[in-house]
């Protein structure tokens, strides 16, 4: 009598952002045929590269060019379009809302954890109402096109108030992303204002508040001075020590004491663990990560891996120091936990150990705008355009598929020759507003 096969093992990845579409991408190129299938849920169809969000706010980069279609490259995995709402590891289930409203529960054999983690915010007054965040490509493309239609206000108006309040662009926040973003926004807003014959560059007011006493943590002290002084030399007012009190109409309050209006609030100030995951039974940590063992893991839960933001994934490299330390969620981690992270899966699935993951902080980089950036690498400290092409050659290197990489070279090649676009789309924000005032007309 024939044997009977053995259905393929069933893999389920929750998340496509970095981690999730390349551990897919490490799984499908090296899965035998009917040896599992894959699954990844997410509730956008592509993988965002977000380091480059703040260059394709200010232009540099042609936004559709730092995402990438799922299921353009995992053309050997099943991509749902959906949000996933609770995880029941005791019937190995993820519950899924498709994008058409409707829910059903996905069932497997092993799971992925690989959820990103979303902006902290504070219980600021009237910070729902007015403040942006910049964690997606749509944030990045409404905040370009925001920024530059705020000048479009301020050359067309005579009233001093409006000006300086629709001049005045603040960024909450002096982490990486922060910093980033507030450079580049101010690259390009001043790079704008010589096609406006009535506006100068000491007319925006451009304010970057942070709570702690440093900006840029990840790098050293010591480029974290020169970082604040080349912003200040910019014309950039930067707040240490320094906590928002109410946002409430656009009216900024610091506790300093200092007041001003501003059209523009940009919030940066911090990530945390995706509260989905309190919906699942699987072991979380203090901060609502999953705990996870070296090799990513989940702590007693055979079959079940995580990694990523929402991942505790012990840091081996730190043990020495403090034997309970566990890796950043910044994306050099992500990146090398999710080549990793396929390979363990692969290797447990043929019934072979897996690999601890082990990876020494190499230093950081940051772009501070065209031509510009500071970069702390092996313990040595660059600034402006070495830096600045640091920071450009280390994330495309790591920006996903051939595809990419070639259009945002591409992009920046055509910049430097060219000059980027300083022009804002706004119908985008609104795009059916003409047609309903041709209806009505």
């Amino acid at each position: 009598m024939a044997a009977v096969k053995s259905q393929p093992t069933r893999i389920v990845i929750v998340g496509g952002g970095y981690v999730g579409m390349y551990t897919a991408l490490g799984l499908q190129s090296k899965l035998r045929s009917g040896e599992a299938s894959v699954t990844v849920i997410d509730p956008q169809p592509h993988m965002t590269y977000q380091p480059f969000l703040p260059e394709a706010a200010a232009g540099s980069i042609e936004p559709r060019h730092v995402v990438v279609p799922l299921r353009k490259v995992l053309k050997r995995c099943h991509v749902l379009t959906g949000r996933a709402t609770r995880i029941e590891h005791a019937r190995k289930t993820v519950t899924v809302e498709l994008v058409d409203g409707h829910v059903e529960e996905v069932e497997y054999d092993v799971l992925v954890s690989a959820l990103g983690a979303i902006s902290r915010t504070l219980p600021i007054p009237g910070l729902p109402e007015v403040g942006i965040g910049m964690k997606t490509i749509g944030e990045a493309i409404y905040l370009r096109n925001h920024v530059l239609s705020r000048l479009d206000q301020a050359a067309s108006t005579d009233d001093a108030e409006l000006r300086a309040r629709l001049l005045s662009f603040v960024v909450i926040g002096g982490g990486f992303a922060g910093i980033e973003t507030l450079a580049e926004l101010e690259d390009m807003a001043r790079f704008a204002l010589r096609y406006y014959e009535n506006l100068k560059p000491e007319d925006m007011n451009w304010v970057l508040v942070e709570a702690t006493g440093r900006i840029m943590p990840e790098v050293s002290e010591r480029l974290g001075v020169w970082t604040v002084q080349a912003l200040e030399k910019r014309g950039i007012k930067v707040y240490l020590d320094t906590r928002v009190k109410s946002l409430e109409g656009g009216h900024v309050a610091l506790d300093d004491g200092t007041e001003f209006d501003s059209d523009t609030i940009i919030w940066t100030a911090g990530m945390k663990a995706n509260p989905m995951l309190r919906d699942t039974d699987l072991p979380l940590d203090e901060r609502g990560r999953v705990r996870c063992t070296a090799a990513m893991q989940v702590e007693g839960l055979p079959g079940v891996w995580a990694a990523g933001d929402c991942s505790a994934v012990p840091d081996l490299s730190r043990t020495e120091e403090d034997p309970k330390a566990t890796c950043v969620p910044n994306a050099q981690h992500a990146i090398r936990q999710s080549k990793l992270l396929s390979k363990n899966i692969i290797a447990s699935l043929r019934g072979k150990e897996p690999k601890q993951y082990f990876h020494k902080y190499l230093g950081s980089v940051a772009g501070l705008g065209l031509y510009k950036g500071v970069a702390d690498v092996f313990g040595l400290r660059f600034k402006g355009i070495i830096a600045w092409f640091m920071h450009r050659s280390y994330h495309v290197m790591f920006m996903p598929t051939f595809n990419r990489k070639f259009r945002v070279l591409s992009d920046w090649t055509l910049a430097l020759v060219l000059r980027r676009e300083a022009v804002a789309l706004g119908q985008i924000n609104d795009p059916h507003a003409d047609f309903v005032r041709a209806v009505h007309s």
